[in-house]
């Protein structure tokens, strides 16, 4: 039999979909699962993209530009205006999904064995795309006990090698909810301006931001304008996570020209994806004002009921819709699995990612959980009601192997 190459066996298994077979299995025997451990929001997708689908009326589905429709390019260009970002279309390449933004920019910035240093714990699959480019990512240790803030510009130097070429941040933070402030962006640039580096910055989150909290974007970061790589993403914005189009934004023009081939060669991002997409910039801002109230309260009856179970710590995010809490437990990989096997609550039990995968060290993130409030309030608050009474009646740790899934946020 042929083998399977090292990259293939050491691709990592999504921590987020992992656990799928058992909540399937769960589901089988009757118990509702709460899905908490993926960012697919029941939000209605807006309904000025769901009618452009509706009424589409073409005879042929043909490719786009391998950069994107470049009517969809100029009105991204206007929407970043409204945020304060200044880029032309032409700085813009549309990807599928912000994966594909990522994974062509660490293909286009680094040669193998390079160094990315990601404040952790940081998105599962930034693994998975920097193993795809060879590329080595150094974790730089974030700390729940200060709510996941960036470590000060010594631990940044401390990691710092001659292999060393980019630092990737997600702001607002996947998984942490963290949102990175002004003064934190600053500190960043000045590491990348010393010691010349590409800054990757993930910010698919955006518009989710609360308390009176705004979103402060790198592309505004001045002194930096060729080293900054802007990710971004519809899925989550407009809640069109199958949509499946995102954006590699950069003033660089060789790098630019460099991600432009490897879009050549996947030929084009999706025609459907693109007009859905194009047609959510016209989203009036009513939308994203009871979106943003909604998550809002979601997040404060998650996160407010965790913190009221004794032995439960979960800092209140300021931005997207995921927190990390941490239990009165020993092995999150193997509480989860226990919630989906041996579990349940009136007929219900709560499905969540085990903070492992979001470590560099999974043994970092053994007693942490990655949870998303995107399920109605109702779901929540009787989310809270199950992991009061499991973590009362769990065992203890049951180490058994599980399957892995294919990965999503």
């Amino acid at each position: 039999m042929p083998s399977i190459s090292t990259k293939g066996r050491n691709m990592p298994p999504s921590p987020i979909r992992k656990l799928v077979p058992f909540a399937e299995a769960a589901k089988k025997r009757g118990v509702h699962v709460i899905h908490l451990n993926i960012g697919q929001p029941d939000i209605a997708t807006p309904e000025v993209a769901l009618d452009a689908m509706h009424k589409l009326d073409r005879k042929v589905i043909e490719y786009s530009h391998s950069a994107g429709f470049e009517s969809y390019r100029k009105g991204l260009a206007e929407y970043y205006a409204q945020h304060g970002i200044t880029v032309t279309h032409e700085e813009i390449i549309v990807t599928t999904g912000g994966s594909e933004a990522l994974l062509f920019g660490m293909m286009a910035c680094f040669e193998p064995g390079d160094e990315i240093i990601i404040p952790e714990p940081y998105y599962a699959n930034y693994n998975s795309f920097a193993m795809a480019a060879g590329v080595k990512v150094v974790p730089v240790r974030c700390s729940i006990s200060d709510g996941f803030a960036l470590p000060p510009i010594a631990a940044f130097e401390a990691l710092i090698t001659p292999r060393t070429k980019g630092i990737l941040i997600c702001n607002p933070g996947n998984p942490t909810g963290y949102l990175y402030s002004r003064k934190e962006l600053e500190t960043l640039r000045d590491i990348v301006k010393a010691h010349d580096l590409y800054l990757f910055a993930d910010e698919v989150y955006r518009e989710f931001c609360y308390d009176g909290a705004t979103p402060v974007s790198a592309m505004t970061l001045e002194g930096i304008e060729q080293n900054t790589i802007l990710v971004d993403s519809v899925s989550k914005r407009y809640s069109m996570c199958g949509a499946r189009v995102g954006a590699f934004i950069t003033h660089n023009k060789e790098l630019l020209g460099a991600v432009l081939k490897f879009a050549q060669a996947r030929l084009s991002p999706p025609t459907f994806g693109q007009i859905a997409s194009e047609a959510a910039l016209r989203t009036p801002q009513s939308y994203f004002h009871a979106v943003i109230d909604e998550y809002k309260q979601r997040r404060d009856i998650l996160v407010d009921g965790l913190n009221t179970i004794p032995g439960v710590t979960c800092p209140k995010p300021k931005g997207a819709f995921y927190c990390v809490a941490e239990l009165p437990i020993d092995d999150s990989d193997a509480f989860c699995q226990w919630l989906l096997e041996s579990f349940s609550h009136e007929g219900h039990t709560v499905m969540m990612a085990p903070a492992t995968g979001f470590y560099a060290d999974p043994a970092t993130g053994r007693k942490q959980v990655r949870l998303a409030y995107v399920l109605e309030q109702e779901q929540l608050r009787l989310a809270v009601s199950c992991l009061r009474l499991a973590l009362e009646q769990y065992p203890g740790t049951v180490r058994k192997p599980v399957q892995a899934a294919s990965a999503s946020r």
